[in-house]
Parts: C-alpha cells; structure tokens; sequence
C-alpha cells in the first residue's frame, strides 16, 4: 500500500501521530479534500499531491503511536512501513514537517520519558535528521495552548533544540491548520527551499 507514490525527485512529507490534524493541514496547503476524522489512524495509506506540471509532490503519511480500537501489532506495522517510506525516498524529500499536536505533545512526550522509552516524536524528529531530511516542526492547534511562547520552547527542549524557540523560526512553526493559519509553516519550508536552492518549489507553499 506503500507503492503508490508518484515519480517525483522532489518532496515534501508529512510525518506525526495520529490524530494531530495532519490530513487537515494537507488540506489547507493544498486546497485538495482528504479523508479526516475524529477517530485516530483514519489515514492509513500515504495521501500523495503532485502537481502535473512540476517536478514535486506533497505526501500526507499515515499517523503513528495510539489509535483506539487498532490493535497494536497494527499500529506497529504502519509505524515501520513509514519509516521504511523514509528511508526508501530520503534523498527526494527536501523537508519532513512533522505535526505535533500543540496542546499534548509535551506530556505525551514526558510521560514516555518517565517510561525511559524513546517518545515516537523525538525519535522521528532525529530519524530525519540522520537521514538527511531537513525537518520542520509544525506545532499544531497553537490557539488552544494558553502560554504559547513557553509551550514552544518546552518543545524546542524535547527535540534537542536550545530556547527560546524565537531562533528556530525556520524549524519550529506553530500554527491552527483548522482556522487556516499556517503562514509560519509556509515561511519556514520556503527558508528551507531556499537553503536548497529550490525557490521555484515556493510557490506551493505560499
């Protein structure tokens, strides 16, 4: 189910738990309705959007970690079968988004660290790094998180990144992907297209 994607040499994914309002950030970048739902894991396939014209397409990745009602050998599979995704087209993908639900992450991310496991969104954040892909942090449902500036440099911490959050505006964008407001996350992919000497990618993301 993983072999549907489009012969593309440039990408963009994106990566995160379920539930963290992926498929309607797709949505907003791309104009194109995806399936969504209050039910995590209803995104089970890669979401590919390319555009005919370009050289570029956009993936939307099934979300990982607890779903309700998916039994666990499942959820495992689809976490592997992402990774492997990554793996397999890593020198295409120009940036990995990560989405992070604003408002949970942190404790998500400590009660696992308390568990001295490994937190699925720090691993994720470091599997793209190691494998070359340059990651954005795409902090989700910003507008119901009361102190924002410190929510962001608790997650700037998680993932290994010194506060305050303010020096890392070209990795770290928060945003509502509901009330469309995700101009930080277009502002810091397109740092990162330009970093890679791809500006004629920007118009996508703008």
């Amino acid at each position: 189910m993983f072999e549907t994607r489009p012969d593309r040499s440039m990408e963009v994914v994106l990566v995160g738990r379920s539930n963290v309002g992926k498929s309607t950030l797709m949505r907003q970048l791309t104009g194109h309705t995806f399936d969504t739902g209050r039910n995590p894991g209803v995104t089970r396939r890669p979401n590919h959007y390319d555009w005919a014209s370009e050289d570029f397409v956009i993936t939307d990745l099934p979300g990982f970690g607890f779903m309700s009602g998916v039994p666990e050998e499942t959820r495992e599979q689809i976490k592997t079968d992402v990774v492997r995704y990554l793996e397999a087209h890593a020198e295409k993908i120009l940036v990995g988004v990560l989405v992070l639900d604003g408002k949970a992450a942190v404790d998500i991310i400590d009660r696992h660290l308390e568990r001295e496991e490994l937190p699925h969104d720090v691993e994720f954040f470091s599997l793209l790094e190691e494998l070359g892909i340059q990651p954005v942090v795409a902090v989700n449902k910003i507008d119901k998180v009361e102190d924002r500036d410190q929510r962001l440099d608790e997650i700037a911490d998680r993932l290994g990144m010194m506060p305050p959050w303010t020096q890392w505006q070209d990795v770290i964008a928060p945003i509502s992907a509901k009330q469309g407001r995700i101009q930080a996350l277009q502002d810091a992919v397109n740092a990162q297209f330009e970093a890679a000497k791809q500006e004629e990618l920007k118009q996508f993301f703008s």
